[in-house]
């Protein structure tokens, strides 16, 4: 199956640079809103069958335009959301950053006992994801669209279908409604076909002067 993992608009957290990923967490910003608009028109090509979101706000208002013209109702997943940030939750400072990303980094790298502070170890992190994908594959369409979150989307792909490859995932962005398109299914494996780390619509669409924690390059 095809697997399309794309990363929500912008919020004001990224714009500021905060690890906000506390539930509901917050909406979009007004690019954020029109980054989500265009969603539908770049993603004309694909034929998707089902479309998911996490638990968190900023997904289903950047999945809802793509849900409006494809006449489906997203699945809510908890597995999808992001990376529990824990004691770090809303810090911007570089040495709590620098931490949270580092952890992340560390579990593609296979220290899954490594844990973020106050919060999840890659183990309890990587199960869940596997399971809300496990959960979206089992309904056995051709093309599944999951809106979920940048540090989540980075850490699960490169364990998963770049084979550790921690230095791709702190080299390779994922901005505000990137997307990473994957072949294959849990017992396959999955392979992965492109890396969109722009957003989708193109350059007028990016926010250069925000300090986003979870979707920028080391």
């Amino acid at each position: 199956m095809r697997l399309l993992l794309i990363r929500h608009g912008q919020t004001p957290d990224n714009v500021a640079g905060r690890l906000g990923t506390a539930a509901p967490g917050p909406g979009l910003t007004a690019l954020g809103r029109e980054q989500a608009a265009v969603v539908p028109a770049a993603l004309a090509g694909e034929s998707i069958g089902a479309l998911y979101v996490s638990t968190l706000l900023r997904t289903h208002e950047t999945a809802q335009p793509l849900a409006t013209t494809l006449g489906l109702e997203p699945t809510v997943v908890d597995g999808f959301r992001e990376v529990v940030a824990g004691d770090l939750e809303g810090r911007s400072d570089h040495a709590s950053v620098s931490t949270y990303m580092g952890t992340v980094v560390s579990w593609v790298e296979g220290d899954l006992d490594r844990r973020m502070p106050g919060s999840e170890d890659g183990h309890e992190f990587f199960d869940r994801f596997d399971a809300a994908v496990a959960q979206a594959v089992a309904g056995g369409h051709e093309t599944v669209a999951v809106v979920s979150h940048g540090a989540a989307i980075r850490g699960w792909c490169g364990a998963r279908c770049l084979d550790g490859a921690a230095d791709f995932v702190s080299r390779h962005p994922l901005e505000n409604t990137g997307v990473v398109t994957l072949e294959g299914g849990p017992d396959a494996g999955w392979r992965l076909l492109s890396w969109q780390g722009t957003p989708l619509g193109g350059l007028r669409y990016e926010d250069d002067a925000a300090d986003d924690p979870t979707g920028e390059a080391s």
